[in-house]
Protein backbone atom coordinates (compact mmCIF):
# COMPACT_ATOMS: atom_id res chain seq x y z
CA UNK A 1 0.00 0.00 0.00
CA UNK A 2 3.14 2.47 0.61
CA UNK A 3 3.61 1.55 -3.08
CA UNK A 4 0.56 2.92 -4.70
CA UNK A 5 0.70 6.27 -7.08
CA UNK A 6 -1.18 9.66 -7.82
CA UNK A 7 -3.45 9.38 -9.71
CA UNK A 8 -2.64 11.81 -12.75
CA UNK A 9 -5.23 14.48 -11.51
CA UNK A 10 -4.12 13.92 -8.02
CA UNK A 11 -0.58 14.53 -8.38
CA UNK A 12 -1.67 18.03 -10.27
CA UNK A 13 -3.79 18.95 -7.44
CA UNK A 14 -1.13 17.94 -5.27
CA UNK A 15 0.99 20.43 -6.99
CA UNK A 16 -0.85 23.43 -7.06
CA UNK A 17 -1.26 23.32 -3.50
CA UNK A 18 2.74 23.09 -2.97
CA UNK A 19 2.89 25.94 -5.17
CA UNK A 20 0.52 28.00 -3.38
CA UNK A 21 1.58 27.06 -0.25
CA UNK A 22 5.24 28.33 -1.06
CA UNK A 23 3.74 31.53 -1.97
CA UNK A 24 1.97 32.26 1.54
CA UNK A 25 5.40 31.14 3.34
CA UNK A 26 6.80 33.60 1.16
CA UNK A 27 4.47 36.37 1.39
CA UNK A 28 4.17 35.96 5.03
CA UNK A 29 8.37 35.88 5.19
CA UNK A 30 7.85 39.28 3.45
CA UNK A 31 5.12 40.85 5.67
CA UNK A 32 6.63 40.23 8.60
CA UNK A 33 8.99 43.32 8.28
CA UNK A 34 6.02 45.46 7.64
CA UNK A 35 4.51 44.31 11.45
CA UNK A 36 5.29 46.30 13.85
CA UNK A 37 2.98 44.42 16.91
CA UNK A 38 5.17 41.67 18.08
CA UNK A 39 2.22 39.22 19.25
CA UNK A 40 1.21 39.40 15.74
CA UNK A 41 4.86 38.77 13.91
CA UNK A 42 5.02 35.90 16.52
CA UNK A 43 2.03 34.58 15.15
CA UNK A 44 3.13 34.88 11.53
CA UNK A 45 6.36 33.41 12.27
CA UNK A 46 4.73 30.38 13.91
CA UNK A 47 2.21 30.47 10.73
CA UNK A 48 5.83 30.05 8.43
CA UNK A 49 7.41 27.52 10.73
CA UNK A 50 4.07 25.38 10.24
CA UNK A 51 3.83 25.78 6.92
CA UNK A 52 7.77 24.58 6.24
CA UNK A 53 6.55 21.11 7.86
CA UNK A 54 3.83 20.84 6.28
CA UNK A 55 5.46 21.68 2.70
CA UNK A 56 7.78 18.77 3.94
CA UNK A 57 4.90 16.39 4.13
CA UNK A 58 3.52 17.10 1.05
CA UNK A 59 6.80 17.03 -1.00
CA UNK A 60 6.82 13.68 0.30
CA UNK A 61 3.69 12.58 -1.06
CA UNK A 62 4.79 14.85 -4.60
CA UNK A 63 7.39 12.27 -4.60
CA UNK A 64 4.37 8.98 -5.60
CA UNK A 65 3.54 11.59 -8.52
CA UNK A 66 3.13 8.31 -11.56
CA UNK A 67 5.39 11.21 -14.31
CA UNK A 68 8.45 13.39 -13.86
CA UNK A 69 9.06 16.48 -15.87
CA UNK A 70 12.79 16.78 -17.07
CA UNK A 71 14.22 20.38 -16.18
CA UNK A 72 15.04 22.25 -19.28
CA UNK A 73 18.80 22.86 -19.23
CA UNK A 74 18.12 26.53 -21.25
CA UNK A 75 14.82 28.48 -20.85
CA UNK A 76 13.45 29.91 -23.71
CA UNK A 77 14.19 33.55 -24.54
CA UNK A 78 11.54 35.83 -23.71
CA UNK A 79 9.56 38.27 -26.18
CA UNK A 80 10.58 41.80 -25.49
CA UNK A 81 8.91 43.66 -28.30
Amino acid sequence: MDNQKLAAHESLDLHEVINFKTLCVAKSKLMQGLVFDNDLRALMQKDVDQSIKALGELQKIYERAPFEAPVPESRPTPIVN
